[in-house]
């Protein structure tokens, strides 16, 4: 497990945490590693969850699928992040999402029970690890309220640079790498692939970006 211990520390969840303190957390949270194929389902939609997910190696989809296949991209999962923290905190909650392998994944899971409660010995791992766990929920709920605004918008160009708005004002600057393929991208925006490319195509030859794979450049 030592070799995972910088990615461990360098995750929101375990921010200002030193190797030491890391140890003993480790041990008093009753963590797992488990590893999964490219594509596997670690969590399906109807599932409980009982632990919070962190990304060691590999990076998850978060998903929605209707009954007739339509996919939606929630959001994205790489290392050093975490998933199923909301369900986890909310004891008997139905997934109504699903979580897939993007790529082979490493994760380290995290007894919900053990980061919310006090171990015998009183130990301040805690409080630190739950002040964090709040401060990362409250993060990926203005995320997703993000998205929300994304979809909202009426035209496939007006969701593409609501989405690149948002990118560029995080980030601070006009350039970036985005976490999404084209087909990925897509589904996140729910919006055709065809559409999508066109859009983006047409885009660059009025002047408004560039872009190469999932490098843009917004053009102001």
């Amino acid at each position: 497990m030592k070799e995972f211990f910088p990615i461990i520390r360098s995750s929101q969840l375990f921010s200002g945490v030193s190797e030491e303190e890391l140890t003993a957390m480790l041990s008093c949270l009753e963590t797992r590693r488990e590893s999964f194929p490219k594509d596997a389902l670690l969590l399906r939609i109807g599932d409980t969850a009982d632990a919070i997910g962190l990304v060691l190696s590999g990076s998850i989809l978060i998903i929605q699928e209707d009954i007739w296949g339509n996919r939606n991209i929630i959001s994205k999962a790489g290392v050093g992040q975490t998933f199923a923290a909301a369900y986890a905190c909310a004891p008997g909650s139905v997934l109504n999402v699903s979580v897939v392998a993007e790529t082979a994944v490493t994760v380290l899971y995290l007894n919900i029970k053990r980061v919310l409660h006090v171990c015998s010995s009183a130990c301040t791992h805690h409080n630190h690890i739950i002040r964090n766990l709040l401060g990362e929920l409250a993060e990926k709920n203005l995320r997703f309220s993000e998205k929300l605004t994304h979809m909202g918008q009426r035209t496939t160009r007006a969701k593409l640079m609501s989405y690149f708005s948002a990118e560029a004002q995080r980030l601070g600057k006009y350039e970036f790498d985005i976490p999404f393929s084209r087909q990925q991208l897509a589904d996140y925006l729910a919006v055709e692939r065809s559409g999508l490319s066109l859009e983006l195509g047409k885009m660059r030859d009025e002047g408004l970006l560039d872009f190469h794979k999932n490098h843009f450049v917004l053009k102001v």
